[in-house]
């Protein structure tokens, strides 16, 4: 009775773990992960909280969800049936679509039987004398593998801001990626605020602006202005799709796997002010003109490392916006003056700057210093520090995650000797490959720190293939037990901060430096990615590979 009732319990009893393999996570991370294992296979469970598999797209349901990456060159490539099959309609597709990849995938290929699902991790132990983990959940039931993989995003851990009174508002109040099933409909003649301009708050206030939403106001709490661009989404026919699927899927992935950051857009390698500036300016006009992420990293390669050439396209810029916002002391407000295009992650939109041409939509500057700046949330709405109250009847907390790091503070991970990845990181972090922590044995990260980050289906399909690579190997040699070694974490993380040098996204405070000022101990910046090229950052982890995975520590 007790192994039918308990099975870890009873593996453990028995010696041997229940599972060859846990997963933490059933978005895309967690399907493919599923289906790598099972090739393998290998007896492998994924876990997730949520109440079906899409990780992101799952969660994130809010008016105007989309990525920003080209639809063909989002899906996976590893299928050559699934590349058969499956029709994109958008060039970014928006949420719904890509829920349904999602599930279409787990279906594909018969990978829901080993997901469970509305089961939380609360818990992940390191077990030294069974050379295991045991994971616990919120209702206090266990499970145990062998070997752990965290598949849990980068941007799956929501915070709220930390203002006094946020817990006073009487209308309803919600995270977008918590959006409410009904939260659409209870826009509709209300006056609404939304606090934050990041590119989600970007996507819903281009969104919810228009006509059939019927929104009586709507109030921009903005604490710094974001660059953004164009997006330039289009239908893809029928017609359209039929030839990719024909003859250009391989370009296409050929393109991102020769780009920095896994994308199609390769920059351009020119000095940007060796350019005279009327054939610059035809240029730049050209990339404004086309969809996607172009304008930014199909761009002069030196406008991420070279202040000048960083100032010259941001003025540039400034001047698009100038152009689009009527209101020329609104315009000023939108244009960023603490950061250059590109020094932070380029949100991608759709008029959202004509947006704020509506008289029924009013953008509050709450940066500090501003006499506008929030001091606090009430019953009615927010009051600002002039003394001004702003009534609302809804409200949105468009204010980010506690990305890369923060998946790891909602699970108590610990590994040899009890310690935990608080500790593990405390002086900053530290991985192998950004797959491997020391001190957490067994246990590999997809997308976690000091990964390749980009085109993040793009790094999931490398992660995850080198993880079951490295698992064929592992289980091919009979071994029980893997660890970094200091050494290796030594020369990885020092080659992960060589690899950021020169660029200025180090100069700027946002996730892609390891800073949320709404998650206390967060306020410093940290090299949290791998700021190399992307074949750069693939060739190493295959000579890995190709050595005999010898700079690990294996039993």
């Amino acid at each position: 009775m007790g192994s039918i009732e308990n099975p870890a319990a009873a593996a453990a009893a028995a010696g041997q773990p229940e599972y060859d393999v846990l997963v933490i996570g059933c978005g895309l991370s967690g399907i493919y992960t599923l289906y790598r294992m099972q090739q393998l296979g290998l007896k492998v469970k994924a876990l997730d909280e949520a109440s079906g598999e899409g990780g992101t797209w799952h969660w994130n349901r809010y008016p105007g969800c989309r990525f920003d990456s080209e639809s063909v060159s989002y899906g996976f490539s590893f299928s050559q049936e699934v590349l058969d099959e499956w029709n994109w309609t958008e060039t970014f597709a928006a949420q719904p679509e890509t829920l349904k990849y999602a599930q279409f995938l787990t279906e594909k290929f018969d990978l829901r039987k080993y997901m469970q699902f509305r089961t939380r991790i609360v818990s992940a132990h390191w077990q030294q004398d069974t050379r295991s983990w045991l994971l616990t959940d919120g209702q206090g039931h266990t499970y145990t593998s062998r070997f752990l993989i965290t598949a849990m995003g980068i941007v799956s851990a929501p915070t709220l801001p930390l203002i006094p009174g946020i817990d006073q508002f009487a209308g309803p109040a919600f995270h977008p990626s918590r959006w409410p099933a009904d939260g659409t409909q209870q826009l509709v003649g209300k006056r609404v605020g939304i606090i934050g301009t990041g590119a989600t708050g970007i996507q819903i206030i281009q969104t919810i602006v228009q006509p059939e939403f019927q929104l009586q106001t709507l109030t921009v709490f903005q604490r710094s202005p974001n660059w953004s661009a164009p997006l330039h989404n289009e239908a893809i026919s029928a017609e359209k799709m039929s030839q990719i699927k024909q003859s250009q899927y391989p370009e296409i992935f050929d393109r991102c796997s020769r780009s920095h950051s896994g994308f199609i857009h390769i920059a351009d390698q020119r000095p940007t002010l060796s350019i005279p500036a009327p054939e610059r300016h035809a240029i730049w006009e050209e990339l404004y003109s086309q969809p996607g992420f172009g304008k930014w990293l199909g761009n002069f390669a030196d406008i991420n490392t070279s202040r000048e050439a960083n100032a010259a396209y941001s003025a540039w810029i400034a001047d698009k916006i100038r152009s689009r916002v009527h209101d020329p002391r609104t315009a000023e407000k939108l244009i960023p003056k603490n950061h250059g295009l590109g020094t932070k992650r380029l949100p991608l939109e759709t008029k959202y700057f004509e947006a704020y041409n509506d008289p029924r939509v009013r953008l509050v500057d709450v940066g500090s210093g501003s006499d506008e700046a929030i001091e606090r949330i009430t019953e009615k709405g927010v009051v600002l520090k002039n003394g001004e109250e702003i009534e609302l009847d809804v409200l949105i907390y468009a204010t980010g995650f506690d990305a890369v790091t923060g998946p790891f503070r909602k699970v108590d991970f610990r590994g040899v000797d009890g310690i935990t990845t608080e500790e593990a990181w405390r002086d900053g972090l530290r991985t192998y490959l950004g797959l491997f922590v020391k001190g957490f044995p067994n246990m590999c990260t997809v997308l976690g720190p000091h990964q390749a980050f980009g085109n993040i289906p793009r790094s999931i399909e490398f992660a995850v293939g080198w993880v079951a690579d490295f698992l064929q190997f592992w289980r091919e040699k009979g071994l029980t037990y893997v660890e970094a070694t200091e050494e290796g974490v030594e020369q990885w993380t020092e080659h992960v901060h060589e690899c950021s040098k020169g660029s200025l996204v180090l100069e700027v405070d946002s996730w892609m430096t390891g800073v949320n000022t709404n998650v206390p101990g967060k306020n410093k910046r940290s090299v949290v990615r791998y700021a190399g090229s992307g074949p750069g950052y693939r060739q190493r982890c295959l000579e890995v590979k190709e050595r005999g995975y010898v700079d690990l520590r294996l039993e």
